[in-house]
């Protein structure tokens, strides 16, 4: 029995992707003929001969140093926001302010990098500022709701103990539920910034 469902399924997979392949009228002759497959190989012939000339190198190094520049600003950028927006997120201000600030974190992770880009070259201009807001806008998103998560889940313990002790609740934060969360924030930060770069 089981093996004529496995049959049943494997022929719908192969009709899905047939019928996919009818649908979208895919021309697979353009592909191999009139030089097609020719054009890829010197395409990636050319990775084989690379531009090692001064203009070329500093054009580069000018590039490589520009987008580590966007990518650390547009992190940093995010990290604060987020850590901003993760507060109300994480429930530290009441709920209608915890719904809030779910939404606006849900609204800025789900818009894509490229698509903030587009939008904030209307308000900056082309350039590298208007890459910096759209990774900032975008990493604020993920970053907030990772931090929430990790507040939400830091124990409550450590910063109990120094409101016990007539600590204000900035300070029960600061050194109580803080330093323990530290490294998981770091750790989500650097890993953010990893993905801007790329």
């Amino acid at each position: 029995m089981n093996r004529v469902i496995n049959l049943v399924l494997l022929g719908a997979i192969v009709s899905a992707v047939v019928a996919s392949f009818a649908y979208l009228e895919l021309d697979l002759h353009a592909l191999v003929g009139n030089g097609g497959l020719g054009q890829m190989g010197e395409y990636a012939g050319r990775f084989l001969q690379p531009d090692l000339s001064a203009g070329h190198l500093r054009a580069v190094w000018r590039g490589a140093l520009e987008t580590l520049a966007m990518s650390g600003m547009g992190t940093l950028l995010a990290m604060v926001v987020g850590m901003l927006l993760a507060l109300p997120a994480a429930g530290r201000f009441g709920w209608p302010l915890q719904g809030a600030a779910r939404l606006l974190l849900n609204a800025l992770r789900a818009i894509p990098e490229l698509v903030w880009a587009a939008l904030t070259v209307l308000a900056a201009g082309l350039g590298p500022n208007a890459g910096t807001l759209a990774l900032a806008l975008h990493t604020a998103g993920v970053l907030g709701r990772l931090f929430a998560e990790a507040l939400e889940n830091a124990p409550p313990e450590p910063a109990a103990a120094i409101r016990l002790q007539g600590g204000s609740q900035v300070a029960a934060f600061c050194f109580g539920t803080l330093p323990n969360l530290w490294p998981q924030l770091l750790a989500y930060s650097l890993y953010r910034w990893e993905n801007n770069i790329r």
